[in-house]
């Protein structure tokens, strides 16, 4: 599988760890910074991650930070990305079956290395349900679809 990855300054540590680990798996792995632990902003690294995604460049993405939860959200901003908030393996599983996430987001200051592992495990592994799933994630697309056509200076 090929996978983009990205971290801030706070995650970088997990982005290395991991980069390792899904190399040693067999992935192709897509690193698109940091490059170390200075203090770093973290919009522009999610959106390359999602826009590798987005783009078919990479078959899913992980994104890294202290807590994960502004990296999802940039990556969220990239028009195709589904990316799901997993710290535990609860919602890594079913962000993959019910939602089919394609980006990973987690909380490096949150999530130690094991932990990390498994949930990256079962979020690779986990295939999505579809089903009554698929309409909704259509739902989604369409409500995608319809903000990026929403003329903004319109009451």
């Amino acid at each position: 599988m090929r996978i983009a990855i990205g971290a801030d300054h706070a995650g970088y540590r997990l982005k290395q760890h991991l980069v390792g680990v899904l190399r040693d798996a067999g992935h192709e792995v897509a690193d698109q910074g940091t490059v170390s632990e200075d203090p770093v902003d973290y919009p522009r690294i999610c959106a390359a991650v999602g826009r590798a995604v987005a783009g078919g460049h990479a078959d899913r993405g992980i994104v890294l930070g202290g807590s994960g939860q502004g990296e999802q959200i940039a990556a969220n901003k990239v028009r195709g990305v589904r990316a799901a908030l997993c710290n535990d393996l609860y919602t890594a599983r079913l962000s993959r079956s019910h939602n089919d996430a394609n980006v990973l987001a987690m909380g490096g200051r949150i999530v130690a290395f094991g932990l990390a592992d498994e949930i990256v495990t079962i979020w690779l592994a986990t295939q999505f349900e579809g089903g009554r799933h698929a309409r909704r994630v259509a739902q989604l697309a369409d409500i995608e679809s319809e903000e990026s056509n929403h003329d903004r200076s319109a009451p």
